[in-house]
């Protein structure tokens, strides 16, 4: 069992049937990272160069052939963070920097051999996001980042050059103390043990044929 397999309990996550105030039994204070603001872009990427290291296995024979490249990490890198007021629009700030985004490349060799390699690329962003006003905490900018190629040509000195989609949350953040309703703690379900059923589909066969 789990939360959301064959588990019942008014005491676990999950949809809210009849009155939501039933249950609540306290108020209590938790420590989470609260989202001031987000912004999502979406990027269609082309001529991307990916320099590739840790090669595994170990010194492929080139050339290589590309296979697919994908984000290893939700993640990002925030460099070259400028926050700017924005005059005219009260706790709004121009936000600008740099995301790099880690990324692991599979390719085969000129032997056929499959491998895999990690690399990295920086994408820029300039966006306008609510910050809130100053007080003794600061905030942070985090960045969540995703990217998928399928599309890759081998440029030589293990290089590649890829196409492909790339998407970034940046947020604004803080450690906060929060007050919260709460129906108490969680009750945890026992786990059920994995067992693969071999023999199922052949015991569910007809003894003859029909």
């Amino acid at each position: 069992m789990s939360f959301f397999c064959n588990f019942q309990s008014d005491r676990c996550p999950g949809q809210i049937t009849g009155n939501p105030l039933n249950g609540l039994c306290e108020k209590v204070c938790i420590q989470v990272k609260k989202v001031f603001d987000a912004c999502m872009q979406q990027q269609q990427l082309t001529g991307v160069v990916l320099n590739l290291t840790n090669f595994t296995p170990a010194n492929p024979t080139y050339p290589l052939t590309f296979i697919s490249a994908r984000s290893t990490t939700a993640r990002g890198t925030i460099s070259n963070l400028l926050i700017d007021p924005i005059a005219d629009k009260p706790n709004s700030a121009r936000v600008r920097a740099d995301v790099t985004i880690p990324v692991t490349v599979a390719y085969t060799d000129a032997n056929g051999v499959e491998g895999v390699a990690t690399s990295s690329f920086t994408v820029t962003k300039d966006v306008i996001l609510c910050v809130p006003a100053p007080s003794v905490m600061p905030y942070e900018v985090e960045a969540v980042v995703s990217m998928v190629s399928a599309e890759g040509t081998y440029t030589g000195a293990g290089q590649f050059t890829i196409n492909g989609c790339s998407t970034v949350i940046l947020k604004i953040v803080m450690e906060v103390e929060l007050l919260v309703p709460s129906y108490g703690y969680c009750a945890i379900p026992p786990c059920q043990n994995y067992s693969q059923e071999v023999c199922a589909g052949f015991f569910e066969l007809p003894i003859y044929p029909q």
